[in-house]
């Protein structure tokens, strides 16, 4: 990508002499791709639905955060929404064919409900958008988001699914469409060090971990899922996409790598022993950085402590 110096020599050398420099120059990187969306956004007048998807670990939750706190400061009042909100309760998720709940595709989420919210939103009313309680597999009996659109407001739709027809096709206004996810790859030379799916998993590993209690087994075994997921209702829509964002991080291995080699030295099992030693491998390359120097407003902040 353009801008991204994503050689392992180079980010081992800043994060060796100069690792304050390193991670400010990422943090600005992304923060002045965050202020030209908001210029954007801003100069149109008029209610403006953003949707906004990307795969697991992209960073979407602290990306739309930013993307409102942003339009805010330009004046744009602001909502977030989560298609995971709009989730069907857990019993009536369409099934795979091995009889278990495939929670991956745009039929999990209840499309009716949220075409009318949204559709109610571009008109001016007042809504009750879902909460989904996800401890219970339900959607909230007593918790709701209430909303009212201004004429000049925004209302930011993210998730997994925000880019495809089944979705878009639904809402009349105008749309912009950005796509968001670790779209670099670390190389050593010709040797690719870090592809973009390894750089996503080391997220999703550790903040599984930290957050949601669950091993790595628990993470490798969902991955699968996951990426056959993404390869089937995420990448055939991304270039539907008004704009990209590559969210990489280029200082993430080296503050990221002292608790994934903790957690990939953990009890394994064997099915994914070898993809974690792999894994490793190519973690120890890298120059360890603190986390502490971690900014506490970073995108990195989803998934570190």
């Amino acid at each position: 990508m353009a801008n991204i110096n994503n050689e392992l020599e180079y980010i081992n050398s800043m994060a060796a002499n100069a690792p304050v420099e390193l991670i400010e120059k990422s943090e600005e990187r992304y923060k002045n791709i965050i202020d030209d969306i908001s210029r954007r956004v801003c100069e149109d007048k008029g209610r403006e639905i953003v949707m906004l998807a990307g795969p697991s670990s992209s960073g979407k939750t602290t990306t739309a955060k930013k993307l409102s706190e942003a339009f805010s400061q330009n004046g744009v009042k602001t909502y977030v929404l989560s298609l995971d909100d709009f989730y069907l309760d857990r019993d009536d998720i369409p099934l795979l064919s091995d009889g278990t709940r495939d929670f991956e595709t745009v039929y999990a989420l209840d499309l009716d409900c949220f075409q009318k919210t949204v559709n109610a939103l571009l008109s001016g009313e007042t809504v009750m958008s879902p909460v989904f309680d996800f401890t219970t597999g339900k959607r909230s009996a007593d918790k709701f988001n209430k909303i009212t659109l201004g004429e000049s407001d925004a209302v930011i739709i993210e998730g997994l699914h925000a880019l495809n027809p089944v979705i878009t096709e639904k809402i009349r206004g105008k749309l912009l469409k950005i796509y968001i996810s670790v779209s670099s790859r670390i190389y050593d030379g010709d040797k690719i060090v870090l592809n973009k799916r390894n750089l996503r998993f080391v997220r999703r590993m550790v903040r599984d971990y930290t957050f949601r209690n669950s091993t790595v087994d628990n993470t490798y075994k969902l991955w699968k899922n996951v990426m056959a997921g993404e390869d089937k209702y995420l990448f055939p829509y991304r270039d539907n996409a008004d704009i990209r964002i590559n969210t990489i991080h280029l200082y993430e291995p080296c503050v990221l790598k002292q608790r994934a080699l903790e957690l990939l030295g953990s009890d394994i099992s064997e099915e994914f022993r070898k993809d974690a030693a792999k894994l490793r491998r190519a973690l120890e390359a890298f120059v360890t950085i603190d986390p502490s120097l971690v900014p506490q407003d970073s995108l990195l902040r989803e998934f570190l402590i």
